[in-house]
């Protein structure tokens, strides 16, 4: 949109605070081969496309807004004399893209001062070269200590995944080692057992009877109810009174098993009553044997269901063999990256889930949204150890409109009204020195606005700090400048901030 061309006076102009140091010689040229536009309300340019000109105003009103999603959401608007938008980078010629990152509009006749983008590039060359040189460097020294950083910080969560990881894996694959090794003791022995029965003088209806309640009995483990300390301990009671009076030996030590597995004092009547008095005893001995296998095997098939859930959870996490952009269900990636996480959270923490099961999949990149609650969840454990290393940390699903949520609560002190503006600020951080980056919350904003279109907030306070991510129910794949912003840390497409004031440099 063009605006109406209106006399351009230096002196004017160099009372604003862009151009205030400037001599009258310079000011002349800026009026030479600027201009002074007056812009009824509307749009003054439109996000994407090129930059071709810097916007000084010198009255009224604009508002700046960013497209995200399908909707214009409105990131500032300002009265304030001296504000600046548009070709901020021109200096940097065709080493970055050069278009409007953002759409500026007036609500009311607002004036400009508008300087041609080849116009300030070279005036920036010619005027300030050593400026010019310290905001290159600046600018793409900071972009590569950005994506410096961001590897590293990747890196350590890929680090501290790991150890994790291994140290889930560790507990079942030791438990099975354990649990095969008394496996093969107990059944040696009952294979020693079988014999001394064998060569007892037990008639073949005795024996047929004693394979009868074995199979029972095996049956009877695979069911086994779960039983709280005080009552197991009172069925142990009854029991080993049970198999005392039976004249069966180490009764204390043959009852908890028996209680692990179910079996109570009626199955022991039937056990009595299938077999003569004199071997009762042996044959409870024998019957232990099949009950000690039957438990470690459930052991071990516990174990390796355990270890196979971990390597499908880390599969999952790091999304190998799959699409990486596709149509996925929050829930199983939330599921993921929780017991990635595991180890991190901790046992003084409480998990609480709060899933709608009912909300539909949403397209999306999984590994990266991964990384988002990576982050997330992290932060708020260690918000937590702020306050002992115990508390509850929420992870709740729910439809907000036409998006879906993903909110990450904890009980820890809160985000301090004073940083709550900076939070999202690259390498601003509030962990000690060498535990964080800064480059979290940075990042997660990335995937979620830039990638995914959505929306990352906050709220907070001392004992409930909630993070919610908004994603999209529906949506196309983000084109390769939203993904390469999003994975590269381009400044383009950092969180967006206002116009530029007196306070704050381009």
């Amino acid at each position: 949109m063009s605006g109406r061309v209106m006399p351009c006076s230096p002196k004017e102009i160099g009372a604003l605070f862009l151009f205030e140091k400037l001599s009258p010689e310079q000011l002349g040229r800026l009026c030479s081969e600027g201009r002074v536009e007056l812009f009824e309300p509307g749009v003054v340019y439109a996000e994407g496309d090129p930059a071709t000109c810097l916007y000084t105003m010198i009255e009224g009103t604009v508002v700046l807004s960013r497209r995200i999603g399908g909707d214009d959401v409105e990131v500032n608007r300002t009265s304030q004399r001296g504000v600046y938008s548009g070709a901020m980078q021109a200096y940097l010629g065709d080493r970055v893209p050069q278009v409007y990152n953002n759409t500026m509009r007036v609500t009311e006749p607002t004036r400009f001062f508008v300087l041609p983008a080849t116009t300030f590039a070279a005036i920036m060359g010619e005027w300030f070269p050593m400026a010019t040189h310290l905001l290159e460097g600046l600018f793409f020294g900071s972009k590569n200590i950005q994506t410096a950083i961001g590897q590293r910080e990747r890196l350590l969560a890929l680090g501290s995944l790991s150890a994790g990881l291994t140290h889930e894996l560790n507990n079942p694959a030791a438990a099975a080692v354990r649990a095969t090794a008394s496996l093969r003791e107990r059944v040696a022995k009952m294979r020693r057992k079988l014999s001394v029965i064998a060569e007892g003088p037990f008639s073949r209806e005795v024996l047929a009877r004693l394979m009868e309640v074995q199979e029972r009995t095996a049956e009877r483990v695979a069911k086994a109810p779960s039983l709280s300390p005080l009552e197991a301990a009172d069925r142990e009671d009854v029991l080993t009174d049970w198999l005392e009076d039976h004249g069966v030996d180490h009764a204390w030590q043959l009852a908890p098993t028996f209680v692990q597995a179910g079996l109570d004092t009626d199955w022991l009547e039937q056990v009595a009553a299938a077999v003569e008095p004199g071997i009762l005893p042996g044959a409870v001995g024998w019957l232990n044997y099949t009950i000690e296998t039957e438990l470690l095997m459930n052991e071990i098939d516990d174990s390796t269901s355990r270890i196979s859930h971990l390597v499908d959870a880390a599969k999952q996490y790091s999304q190998l063999d799959r699409a990486p952009y596709r149509v996925v269900d929050v829930h199983e990636l939330l599921d993921s990256t929780l017991l990635m996480l595991s180890a991190k959270i901790g046992p003084g923490i409480e998990l609480v889930k709060e899933y709608d099961r009912t909300l539909p999949p949403v397209p999306g990149y999984p590994a990266e949204l991964n990384q988002v609650w990576t982050n997330l969840v992290d932060n708020a454990v260690s918000a937590m150890r702020e306050t002992g290393g115990a508390g509850t940390l929420t992870v709740r699903t729910a439809r907000d409109n036409d998006h879906l949520l993903v909110e990450f609560g904890d009980t820890g002190p809160g985000v301090p009204p004073d940083i709550r503006s900076r939070i999202f600020d690259p390498f601003f951080t509030t962990k000690p020195v060498g535990e964080g980056t800064g480059l979290g919350l940075d990042i997660s904003w990335r995937i979620v606005v830039n990638k995914h279109h959505g929306t990352l907030r906050f709220e907070s306070e001392p004992g409930d700090t909630r993070f919610q991510v908004l994603l999209p129910l529906t949506g196309e794949a983000p084109d390769a400048g939203a993904e390469s912003g999003a994975s590269g840390h381009d400044p383009e497409h950092a969180p967006p901030s206002a116009l530029t004031g007196p306070e704050e440099t381009a």
